[in-house]
C-alpha cells in the first residue's frame, strides 16, 4: 500500500494498491478471521475458527466475565441476544423489536446492550434525519459488532459473493472508525432514504461529511442512483462525499457534487492505519 492523495473530511492520508484482487482476498479473510492473530496465522485454527473464537473470546467474556461483573443471572438470555445481534450486524433495530423477537423485557435488553458495549463487543449507533437540527434519541438504531469476525465464529465464514457480505463490510468500516478518540458516528435515515455514515459537528449539529459503504460497483457505473446521498448532500450544503466499491476507484461529478469512489478494502485499511498513526502521535 502507498499513500496516493488526500481527501478533506473523513481521511487525512489515502492509500492505494496495485493489486486490488489480492487486497480484497485479504479483506474477506479479515471479515472472517481478522482481529485474532492466532486465527490469521494458523491454518489449523482457520479450519474451525468458530471453536477458537467462541471458546477463547466469546465464552470467556459473554458467559463468564459479564455475568460476574454485572450479576447477570440468565446467561443464556444474554447469549441469545448477542447471537441475534451478530447475525444482523449493521441492521436497524428497536428495543421493541428485540424484545418481541427474544421474549426479553425491554429494560433488560437495554441493560444487556449497555453491558455488551462496555465489554467492547458491540457499538450502538444512533440515527439522524436528512436535515438534523438537534439530537433526538430515536426509537430505532443500528448495532455493529466491534469485530466482524465475531459473526463467522457463531455462524459460517462468508464468501465475497455472499448476500450478507455488504453488512459485514459496513461493520468492518465502522470497526475501524470506532477506535478514534472523540469520534461519534451516526447514520442518516428518513422517509425516502438513508446514508450509511455521517460525521457531525457536535457544537452546531451540522453534518461535516458523509460516506456510503457499498460492496458493489453499481454506483460507480450509475452515480445517478445515489439518490439518497445526493439529497442528503444538498440538504446540508455539502459538495463532496465518499462511496466505497468492490474494486473501482475515481472521482465523478453529478448534480454539481463530487463523488469520490474508493474500494471498501482500501478505505477500511486507510481508516485503520490512520487511526493507529493518530494514536501514536
Amino acid at each position: 500500500m502507498e499513500c496516493k492523495w488526500d481527501w478533506q473530511g473523513s481521511l487525512t492520508n489515502f492509500y492505494t494498491t496495485n493489486n486490488i484482487t489480492a487486497l480484497n482476498n485479504h479483506f474477506v479473510d479479515y471479515l472472517n478471521f481478522g482481529g485474532y492473530p492466532e486465527v490469521m496465522f494458523s491454518e489449523k485454527i482457520q479450519s474451525n475458527p468458530g471453536r477458537y473464537i467462541r471458546n477463547d473470546i466469546i465464552d470467556k467474556v459473554l458467559l463468564r466475565d459479564l455475568p460476574g461483573l454485572y450479576g447477570i443471572r440468565d446467561v443464556q438470555e444474554l447469549n441469545s441476544l448477542f447471537t441475534a445481534i451478530a447475525y444482523n450486524s449493521a441492521g436497524e433495530v428497536s428495543l421493541e423489536e428485540l424484545s418481541r423477537n427474544s421474549g426479553v423485557q425491554k429494560n433488560t435488553i437495554k441493560r444487556y446492550l449497555e453491558y455488551l458495549e462496555a465489554a467492547f463487543l458491540i457499538k450502538v449507533v444512533h440515527k439522524i434525519s436528512n436535515k438534523p437540527k438537534h439530537f433526538q434519541r430515536a426509537t430505532q438504531f443500528k448495532i455493529y459488532l466491534t469485530n466482524p469476525s465475531l459473526r463467522s465464529a457463531l455462524f459460517t465464514p462468508l464468501q465475497a459473493t455472499d448476500p450478507l457480505i455488504g453488512n459485514m463490510v459496513e461493520t468492518a468500516v465502522y470497526a475501524q472508525w470506532i477506535h478514534r478518540d472523540r469520534f461519534i458516528p451516526y447514520y442518516a435515515r428518513w422517509q425516502k432514504g438513508e446514508v450509511d455514515m455521517v460525521k457531525l459537528d457536535e457544537k452546531n449539529f451540522r453534518p461535516q461529511w458523509a460516506v456510503e459503504i457499498k460492496w458493489s460497483n453499481h454506483f460507480f457505473e450509475k452515480p445517478g442512483d445515489l439518490k439518497s446521498l445526493i439529497q442528503f448532500l444538498k440538504d446540508n450544503d455539502l459538495t463532496t462525499a465518499l462511496v466505497t466499491t468492490i474494486d473501482k476507484e475515481g472521482t465523478k461529478e453529478i448534480a454539481g457534487l463530487k463523488i469520490i469512489y474508493v474500494p471498501a478494502s482500501v478505505y477500511a485499511y486507510t481508516v485503520g492505519r490512520n487511526t493507529i498513526l493518530e494514536k501514536h502521535n
